[in-house]
C-alpha cells in the first residue's frame, strides 16, 4: 500500500511538473507572438509612410506649353506687361498650396503682371462645381482674376495637364516660364518655381525656366476629356 501511495504521489508530481512546463512554454509564446505582431504593424506603418512621401514627391505630367501665346486663347492678355496664368482643378487638395504660394508671390510683384487663375469646369457639371475653397482663396488675392475653363479648353490650348501648373508669357507673347510653384504635393514654403517667377517679374535673371508641377491630373488618362474627379487625396467638398 505504501508503495502504491508513493507511486501515486510520484505520478502526481510528474503531472505538476508537466503542467508547469506547459505553462512556461505558453508564457514564452505570448511575448514572442506580441513581438511578431508589433514588427508586422511597424512594417505596415513604415511602408505606408514611405508610399505617402513618395507620392507627395512625384510630380504630375509636365505638359508642353507653346513657345508663343496661343492666338486662339480667350484669356485676356496685356501687351504692355507679362501675363501669368495658373491652371487649377477645383477639387484638387494639392492645389490649395499652389494658390497659397501665388498669394505669397503677388505680395512681392503686385502690379507687375496680369494674373489669371483658370479653374477646370468639366462638361456636365453645374456652374457652382468650381467654386471650392481654392476658387475663393484665389479670388481673394489682390491683383488676381479667376475664371472658369470650360471643359479645359484653355488648358488644352496651353498644353497643361496638371493642376497648379503655371505659365508666364512676356508682354510680346514669348514663353518665359512654365511649371509649378510648390516643392511637392500640398506643401507650402520656399520653392524654385516661385523664386523664378519673382525674379522674372522683377526684371532679374532667373535660375530656372521650368519646374515640376505637383497636383492632380486635369484630364482623364490618355484623353483630352476634362477629369471630373481629383487625385486620390479626396477633397471633402461636395
Amino acid at each position: 500500500m505504501a508503495e502504491i501511495m508513493l507511486s501515486n504521489q510520484g505520478m502526481h508530481g510528474l503531472g505538476l511538473i508537466a503542467s508547469e512546463n506547459r505553462t512556461v512554454r505558453r508564457n514564452r509564446c505570448v511575448p514572442i507572438a506580441t513581438a511578431i505582431a508589433g514588427l508586422v504593424w511597424l512594417a505596415v506603418i513604415v511602408t505606408a509612410t514611405f508610399l505617402m512621401f513618395a507620392y507627395a514627391a512625384t510630380p504630375g505630367d509636365g505638359g508642353a506649353p507653346p513657345a508663343v501665346w496661343p492666338s486662339a486663347s480667350h484669356v485676356a492678355r496685356d501687351s504692355s506687361k507679362p501675363t501669368l496664368v495658373m491652371f487649377v482643378h477645383p477639387r484638387c487638395p494639392c492645389s490649395r498650396a499652389s494658390v497659397g504660394e501665388l498669394a505669397v508671390l503677388m505680395a512681392h510683384v503686385q502690379g507687375k503682371a496680369i494674373v489669371r487663375v483658370l479653374f477646370l469646369h468639366p462638361a456636365g457639371t453645374n456652374p457652382g462645381w468650381v467654386e471650392t475653397s481654392p476658387w475663393h482663396e484665389a479670388a481673394a488675392i489682390p491683383g488676381v482674376a479667376v475664371q472658369r475653363d470650360e471643359d479645359g479648353a484653355e488648358a488644352s490650348l496651353f498644353g497643361m495637364k496638371t493642376s497648379g501648373d503655371s505659365v508666364l508669357y512676356a508682354a510680346d507673347g514669348r514663353l518665359l516660364f512654365h511649371g509649378g510653384i510648390t516643392i511637392s504635393r500640398g506643401h507650402s514654403g520656399d520653392n524654385p518655381g516661385r523664386e523664378a517667377l519673382q525674379a522674372l517679374l522683377q526684371n532679374q535673371p532667373a535660375q530656372l525656366a521650368q519646374t515640376p508641377a505637383f497636383g492632380c491630373a486635369l484630364f482623364g488618362p490618355g484623353t483630352s476629356t476634362a477629369a471630373p474627379i481629383a487625385c486620390r487625396i479626396e477633397n471633402s467638398e461636395p
